[in-house]
């Protein structure tokens, strides 16, 4: 999935409600050593907490020849090793594993309070995002920090989440020419989707603040900051705050703002 895509408005009124999830789910192959497990085709967590589950459940088996697995909105990615581990072996193994009823299984998930700062220079898009919903200012701001979000899947770039969870009355379609810049921290909304950029990437997103949070950092003994599963409540600070957070070393921060796992 790429941010450079854009949705038409009818294609963000039905993005979420496009075919219910199917009895059982699909076993795709994807080459000679991967998978696909395939529980549906419309963006919902109920979906994607049975990814979670299915990859939690594969995670705790342990079985020989599992080189890696990839959650998405509504499928899970499994590479293998065809020499250890065949293709039918594998499906009946994930047949095995979901007979266990694993989607009705939780996983151990964090909670992050992550501060923002809806002010300029860091909300480049505020005024526009508020004047093309036809809301006021703060009014979008309450709605972006009212809501619990989940993170569906990691990707685009290193650690960046894409988050469900974004109230209606902020979804609104991509803008039609990317930025080319936007900076590691910049908290956005795109569509019916928000998400925290990790590294300097270009966006058709619209930038409604800044933390300083980095769900990527390399100087970190775990690089990855977020797991999919994982919630995120946005927080508006001053801008004293910010600065002071911004100081912080990376142990330090993390120590304040992590929530309840």
């Amino acid at each position: 999935m790429t941010v450079l895509r854009r949705k038409s408005e009818d294609a963000i009124a039905s993005v979420t409600s496009l075919s219910p999830a199917p009895a059982e789910p699909r076993f795709i192959p994807v080459g000679d050593s991967a998978l696909a497990v395939e529980f549906g085709n419309a963006v919902a967590p109920e979906l994607n907490a049975q990814v979670i589950a299915l990859d939690t459940a594969l995670a705790d088996a342990e079985l020989d020849g599992i080189l890696e697995t990839v959650p998405s909105y509504r499928s899970l990615l499994v590479c293998y090793d065809p020499l250890e581990i065949s293709y039918h072996q594998l499906i009946a193994e994930l047949r095995r594993l979901l007979s266990r009823n694993v989607q009705q299984q939780t996983q151990h998930s964090t909670t992050w309070d992550v501060p923002v700062i809806y002010e300029l220079p860091y909300a480049h898009d505020l005024a526009e995002v508020a004047r093309r919903l036809e809301l006021s200012e703060e009014q979008v701001i309450d709605f972006h920090t009212s809501a619990e979000y989940i993170i569906y899947t990691i990707g685009y770039a290193p650690g960046m989440p894409y988050l469900g969870g974004l109230p209606a009355a902020l979804h609104l379609s991509r803008r039609e020419t990317p930025r080319p810049r936007v900076d590691a921290g910049a908290v956005m909304i795109g569509g019916v989707q928000a998400c925290i950029v990790p590294t300097t990437v270009p966006s058709a997103w619209y930038q409604l603040g800044q933390t300083p949070l980095r769900p990527f950092d390399p100087a970190r003994q775990d690089p990855f900051l977020f797991r999919p599963g994982d919630r995120i409540r946005f927080r508006q600070v001053s801008l004293d705050e910010f600065q002071h957070l911004s100081n912080l070393n990376s142990e330090a921060l993390l120590i304040l703002l992590r929530g309840s796992a």
